[in-house]
């Protein structure tokens, strides 16, 4: 069972709702035939044999779409129940035949199937040419316009899947370049930070440190030239560190405490050894912590860090001599961390600035979905403040509201950054013909303009069909008035210039099905324009002619 499944599906593999799916169409097709069959008192056995034949074709159409359209082509005109089968065979052929010109063939034979089984079922040399073409406007209407529809929707869905892939790679090749573009200009900057940067701290170190040894300098002078030898040497550590993450582009773990050299642990752990470096230098800062003290991850934890570092320079450069608070709370759902600053008791002198502390303060906050406020207080002086979430999980609640989270593209699962296109097929269709006007509108033009065209084939299609049936009613059909007109024993010619010549396929399957006809004679069989005891049934009447003369005439009914 499961190998027989795994055979039907199409190349691609059938998921179980889908099989489940398949079956059962396949099995509506066949009761819609049963009772259709039974409706027309068909015998049970031609019936049953139907409604199998029907759900087995059905689930085969996915399969083996040609050959199932040549089968259900050549079994239409027998058939009672065929009609919707038809169009969804129709359907799926013009959807997986690969090629143009295999799917003409395929249409094409299965159009000759059906055209020859109709004159099979139904022979007549007067009327083979209208039975001819009305198989045709409905092999037209049942098999080609849904196979014109499925290959049209077909096509356009994998060009949409081609523009997609191919956006794709565009936008990853556009990352690639760019990629390599801001890493060549990262190992510049790293390399120029270092030739100068490394140079200049390299010579306050050395000179700070042979003025520590100096015997004229006071107890708190030589404390004072410390500081300034262990600013210069956790500067130069952290400037190692940020050449290294230009060049190579990968931050290094930050380090949990502080170490011989005097570097500070850059997390949570290290803002106690900024207070105390603050302390040292002159300043009177004040460390408070509030809550119970929870992990952060590591990129908020390294944000809180610079905040406290960031706000404690602010302070240094634009108030000398304030008083300082660095408070700490840990709150149930975020980490809040709060420097304020008294006003300068003097007057701050020249302050060499980037402008781009802050900044920066707000894009650190930013990434790792906190944020940070700054601004004077009422009572004179300055506040920085930092909401950081603990996990990365919980970013969402402190986006700023300028850089929506809402607003920001797609992630591509490469971590690159660069946003992919992530659809449904008919969004796609439509986001697709979104990003240009004209893209748009000639989709739905030719889209359009091939509905209508169909539409109007079909219509004219029906209308010649319509004409040349209601036309070739008068050829096959007279009034009960006029067959008791005819006397037996008139002459042939006089009788069948009196009657329609009967050359029409209205009259198709009705000779041959009522009582014997005499020895040698050659009969004309003609539709009464009344009507029958049953809608399963048609009134005839039939005039024998022999020796040229009018030896019998008939009236009976006839079952299709």
């Amino acid at each position: 069972m499961r190998a027989g499944g795994r055979w039907l599906a199409p190349p691609e593999q059938w998921s179980r709702r889908r099989f489940a799916g398949e079956t059962t169409v396949a099995l509506l097709l066949a009761v819609l035939a049963a009772g259709l069959g039974r409706l027309l008192e068909a015998p049970a056995s031609a019936v049953v044999a139907e409604a199998v034949a029907i759900a087995v074709l059905s689930l085969m159409r996915r399969r083996l779409p040609a050959t199932v359209l040549a089968v259900t082509a050549a079994l239409t005109p027998v058939g009672n129940g065929f009609l919707p089968l038809m169009m969804a065979v129709g359907w799926s052929a013009g959807r997986r035949i690969t090629g143009a010109g295999r799917a003409v063939a395929a249409f094409a034979g299965a159009y000759v199937l059906c055209v020859a089984a109709s004159l099979v079922d139904t022979w007549s040399p007067s009327s083979a040419l209208t039975l001819v073409l009305l198989t045709t406007l409905y092999f037209l209407a049942v098999a080609v316009v849904p196979g014109l529809a499925s290959r049209y929707w077909t096509q356009r869905r994998t060009l949409l899947h081609t523009l997609q892939e191919r956006n794709s790679q565009l936008l990853r090749e556009r990352a690639m370049v760019a990629g390599q573009a801001r890493l060549r200009e990262r190992q510049r900057i790293a390399q120029d930070m270092h030739d100068s940067l490394g140079h200049r701290l390299a010579l306050i170190s050395v000179h700070t440190g042979a003025l520590e040894v100096d015997r004229e300098l006071t107890p708190r002078q030589r404390e004072v030239v410390g500081v300034l030898r262990e600013a210069s040497v956790t500067a130069m550590h952290e400037l190692r560190e940020v050449v290294g993450i230009l060049r190579d582009g990968v931050e290094a773990p930050a380090p949990a405490s502080v170490g011989e050299s005097g570097r500070a642990a850059r997390g949570t752990a290290g803002i106690a050894a900024l207070v105390d470096a603050a302390r040292a230098a002159g300043n009177a800062v004040e460390l408070k912590y509030a809550g119970e003290v929870r992990p952060l991850a590591a990129a908020a934890d390294h944000a809180a860090y610079r905040i406290v570092q960031e706000a404690l320079t602010n302070a240094y450069k634009h108030a000398p001599g304030a008083p300082i608070t660095v408070d700490l709370r840990y709150e149930p759902d975020s980490f809040v961390v709060e420097i304020v600053n008294g006003a300068a008791s003097g007057p701050a002198g020249e302050v060499v600035s980037g402008g781009q502390g802050l900044t920066g303060l707000h894009e650190r906050a930013r990434l790792v979905g906190g944020m940070v406020h700054a601004g004077p207080v009422p009572a004179g002086g300055f506040r920085v403040a930092g909401v950081l979430p603990y996990g990365v999980g919980e970013a969402s609640p402190f986006v700023d509201g300028v850089d929506d989270f809402r607003q920001q593209p797609l992630k591509a699962p490469s971590g690159e950054g660069v946003p992919v296109m992530d659809w449904t097929v008919p969004e796609k269709e439509w986001a697709m013909g979104g990003r240009s006007g004209h893209s748009r509108s000639s989709g739905v033009a030719i889209g359009c303009g091939i509905a209508v065209g169909v539409v109007m084939l079909l219509g004219v299609a029906v209308l010649v069909g319509a004409f040349f049936l209601v036309g070739s009613l008068d050829k096959g059909m007279i009034e009960p008035s006029e067959y008791e007109a005819v006397e037996v024993g008139s002459a042939e010619r006089t009788v069948r210039d009196q009657l329609p010549s009967g050359d029409t396929i209205a009259t198709a399957g009705l000779e041959g099905k009522g009582p014997k006809e005499p020895e040698g004679s050659s009969c004309l069989v003609l539709m009464s324009s009344a009507m029958g005891e049953s809608l399963e049934s048609e009134p005839v009447f039939r005039f024998c002619f022999k020796d040229g003369k009018l030896v019998e005439k008939k009236s009976y009914e006839v079952k299709r």
